[in-house]
């Protein structure tokens, strides 16, 4: 990076300062434990990942896995907050003393002081360029919070992303987490990035305005391609980086003229997504009905998704396939509903257990008609024989396969585990227009229009809700959201009243756009979405901010009082 920054013709260095935030879930923790006489435990909650709960309860109290079954609930928001115990080795070790069910929910005010927020961090990052705009050297220095515990926080993940978007060869990040008396810090949504690339971009935003380039021009100048090394190891495969950006100039958004106080901001983000360990089932009821049970709770559309590519690959109607999420006895183990993991690892091995149950099919054909298995084909939900074979032979839809099961050789199912690799790393680009009172210090989102990669959109409408959730969580983190502490470390906005999550009134019309690059290491091109549209929208916001009022801001969140007196200062 020496050598880097040597060459450069330009080089922009900057810190920032991001305050620890919350999830801001709705639904507070809350579990039911009951104890019974044989020493056994079942355990009703409400988590991203009940497998984890039951693991991880039984460590704390020192039972067995085997000993504890965990039946998942719906979720009432999560996005990384739900992924680990707090209430729940209580709850059972109370039902084990009191020989009665044990029911526990959080306050609102305990959520906030009890449960992990995210990092607070102070970054520092510094880019050297030539005058044409080719990026020399990529350095920061990295610095999270992980509260009163070490090894909590998302350095890592924060590392790995800040200069992913970008082709450079000679990048270095440093980082340390800091232990302080603060509450243990937590995953949120994309743990660890937003913050980081948070700085990243908004150092080259400021970049392009010393180049006097066009800040896209200047991300498409350098940025990572397919065969592209990235910053944190591997070579890139197939991503989309490139569209989202070219999809972002040419947007009408981005061609739309600005008012006064007011500017357009531009910020790249990713994720790296998730991959892990995997189970499914699938059975064919004799109606022809097919149940699939999987074991990653539903916290965006998940089981919408597992629907859609059983029914592909099984070539029936989507109306014809329900989806369970099984409790910890019921079905095998599948890691945690986070990281953008579930629609392509548990995706995966649904898919894989209806190509199981394809060939079983194809097999009970095969054995009606007297034929090899291999001479019989498999389309629109129903064995065919293979062009040239007995053209005398009827096809046999799926449901009458499976009424005849108990003569063909009994019921038809199939279960799949895997650890599933390569996931493809997602891609987005975000425009945000903001108009800041100079009297005030106010700041009003004009718009804001989100682009990203989704592989393959298997449910495109659960695909833009996470992108306007990221959206919306992003513009709150950037505007408003923080933990305020008093002088003694005590936190003094423990409730919705005091801590401030946006709601309707505050946000503009969000627009999204999909784009389709298939990740060639999933049967249909699958991506993880829902971390990556949490990653821009700080820097987005930033960068609107900063050149709505003419100065680099840099500490989160972007609050009035905050940048008034920036304004003033600027004035004076």
């Amino acid at each position: 990076v020496d050598a880097g920054f040597a060459e450069a013709d330009i080089v922009v260095e900057r810190q920032f300062v991001t305050p620890m935030v919350h999830q801001g879930y709705i639904e507070p923790h809350a579990c039911l434990a009951d104890a019974h006489p044989d020493g056994r435990t079942s355990l009703w909650c409400s988590s991203q990942g009940h497998f984890g709960i039951r693991d991880m309860a039984a460590l704390v109290l020192g039972m067995d896995t085997g000993d504890i079954r965990v039946v998942p609930q719906e979720i009432g928001g999560g996005f990384g907050g739900k992924t680990i115990v707090y209430l729940e080795p209580l709850a059972i070790k109370l039902s084990q003393k009191a020989g009665r069910p044990v029911k526990m929910v959080m306050s609102r005010e305990e959520v906030f002081r009890a449960t992990g927020p995210a990092s607070g961090t102070i970054n520092t990052v510094k880019i050297g360029a030539k005058r044409d705009g080719s990026i020399t050297a990529l350095y920061a220095d990295l610095i999270y919070e992980a509260g009163a515990f070490p090894g909590a926080s998302p350095l890592g993940a924060g590392a790995m992303c800040i200069f992913a978007p970008y082709d450079v060869d000679n990048i270095r990040v440093d980082g340390r987490e800091v232990v302080l008396n603060k509450p243990r810090v937590n995953a949120y949504r994309a743990p660890g990035a937003p913050q980081s690339m948070y700085a990243g971009e908004c150092v080259l935003d400021e970049l392009a305005q010393a180049l006097d380039m066009d800040p896209i021009d200047l991300r498409l100048q350098n940025a990572a391609r397919k065969g592209t090394n990235a910053a944190y190891g591997p070579r890139f495969k197939d991503i989309g980086l490139v569209e989202c950006l070219e999809a972002a100039k040419a947007h009408p958004n981005y061609q739309a003229p600005l008012g006064p106080n007011q500017g357009r901001g531009v910020a790249a983000g990713f994720w790296f997504n998730g991959g892990n360990n995997s189970s499914a089932e699938v059975h064919v009821a004799e109606s022809g009905m097919i149940q699939v049970v999987e074991g990653n709770p539903d916290i965006g559309g998940s089981r919408a998704s597992m629907a859609l590519m059983a029914a592909e690959t099984l070539q029936v109607p989507y109306d014809r396939i329900r989806v369970r999420v099984g409790d910890t006895d019921s079905t095998g183990f599948c890691n945690t509903t986070g990281g953008s993991r579930t629609t392509f690892a548990t995706g995966m091995a649904v898919i894989n257990a209806c190509e199981d149950v394809v060939a079983q099919l194809k097999q009970r054909a095969a054995l009606t008609w007297g034929i090899d298995a291999e001479q019989v084909d498999w389309v629109d939900g129903e064995a065919r024989p293979m062009p040239g074979v007995n053209a005398d032979l009827e096809p046999i839809p799926l449901a009458r396969l499976a009424r005849s099961f108990p003569k063909t050789g009994g019921p038809i199912s199939a279960r799949a585990s895997l650890n599933a690799q390569g996931p493809g790393p997602s891609f987005c680009v975000n425009l945000c227009d903001v108009e800041v009172d100079p009297e005030t210090g106010s700041t009003k989102v004009l718009g804001f229009t989100a682009i990203q990669d989704a592989g393959r959109a298997v449910h495109p409408d659960s695909v833009e809700g996470q992108m306007l959730g990221g959206a919306v969580q992003g513009i709150g983190w950037a505007l408003n959201e923080e933990y305020l502490f008093d002088a003694n470390g005590v936190l003094e906005n423990a409730s919705f009243l005091n801590y401030r999550i946006p709601v309707a009134s505050d946000l503009p019309m969000i627009e999204t756009q999909i784009i389709e690059i298939p990740s060639d290491t999933h049967p249909y091109g699958v991506r993880g979405v829902g971390e990556a549209p949490i990653v821009a929208p700080l820097a987005a916001v930033g960068n609107a901010v900063s050149r709505a009022i003419g100065k680099r801001v840099s500490d989160l969140p972007l609050s009035p009082p905050k940048l008034l007196a920036i304004i003033d200062a600027a004035a004076d």
